[in-house]
């Protein structure tokens, strides 16, 4: 199976000072379905940029297809064959969508990304309905994107990267800001197309999306450094590291495929509930919140 990213020792600070990564190493192979997880501020985006090639690792080394990432390959002009390579095999789509969206309408948005891979503009067009026909935001064509409501917005942001049919899918907390139905919506879709054989990676702390979304979850700590790299089933069933890595609060424990709450009273009396146990392959994850009991 192809290799898509491996890290080599990868650490990164902004302005020489600021460390958001540190010493990071993992290799991606095609078509795996990967969370970086971890709480705010861990280094989950910038890991993102990196695997984007948005900016470049300040100490070791970067490899995507068997290439080495840096400012002087992308910045080469030798290199520009290699560098439009990359960017029709790997897509982003970033936290905020009001960054990553410039177009007048929503139409021209999607067709940006075609009508860089010289497609006519005939076939730009069907490309372009057809994503939208896909994502369900066919009746926005017309619509400028920054009147749209978030979710619709995220639907957009989603229909320009898949426009260029990238192998390889980067999502930085696509379910933030997002109503329930939106959720779901993602979530299928995201099966769809890791049974059309992309490569997706997910930074998120939304520890029920990584369950549904993911076979592999990868943790950043708030030290900026990998925690922990695994099946998804064993890093969730970790508590220690969740709670560590400020993932879970320290009253809701998830055991295998079910969630345990436990009770707390003022006076420090400790109460194991286990009539709260709901099967988390049939029903969508509701992280528990402890009660305090008067």
């Amino acid at each position: 199976m192809e290799m898509i990213f491996d890290l080599r020792n990868v650490s990164y600070s902004y302005v020489g000072r600021i460390n958001a990564l540190k010493d990071i190493c993992f290799k991606v192979n095609q078509k795996e379905q990967i969370s970086i997880i971890g709480s705010n501020g861990s280094g989950k985006s910038t890991l993102l940029a990196i695997l984007d090639g948005l900016i470049y690792p300040t100490v070791g080394e970067f490899y995507a297809f068997d290439n080495r990432i840096s400012e002087e390959v992308f910045n080469t002009i030798d290199d520009n064959e290699f560098r439009s390579y990359f960017r029709t095999r790997v897509g982003l789509v970033f936290q905020n969508s009001d960054v990553q969206l410039f177009s007048p309408t929503v139409f021209e948005e999607i067709a940006f990304g075609p009508l860089q891979l010289n497609l006519t503009p005939e076939k730009v067009k069907i490309r372009v309905l057809e994503v939208m026909e896909m994502i369900g935001i066919t009746k926005l064509k017309d619509r400028s994107p920054h009147t749209l409501s978030g979710g619709e917005k995220k639907k957009v942001c989603i229909a320009t990267v898949l426009a260029s049919n990238p192998d390889v899918l980067l999502l930085d907390e696509p379910t933030a800001g997002l109503d329930p139905r939106t959720q779901l919506w993602l979530t299928e879709l995201l099966q769809e197309l890791e049974d059309a054989g992309k490569t997706i990676i997910t930074a998120t702390h939304d520890l029920e999306f990584v369950e549904q979304i993911s076979k592999r979850a990868i943790v950043m700590g708030e030290d900026h450094q990998i925690v922990m790299d695994d099946d998804v089933e064993k890093v969730l069933n970790n508590l220690e590291l969740l709670l560590d890595s400020n993932l879970i609060h320290e009253h809701m424990h998830i055991h295998s495929k079910f969630v345990h709450e436990h009770l707390h009273t003022h006076k420090g009396k400790h109460i194991h509930e286990h009539d709260t146990e709901c099967d988390l392959s049939s029903t969508r994850i509701e992280l528990l919140l402890a009660r305090e009991l008067e």
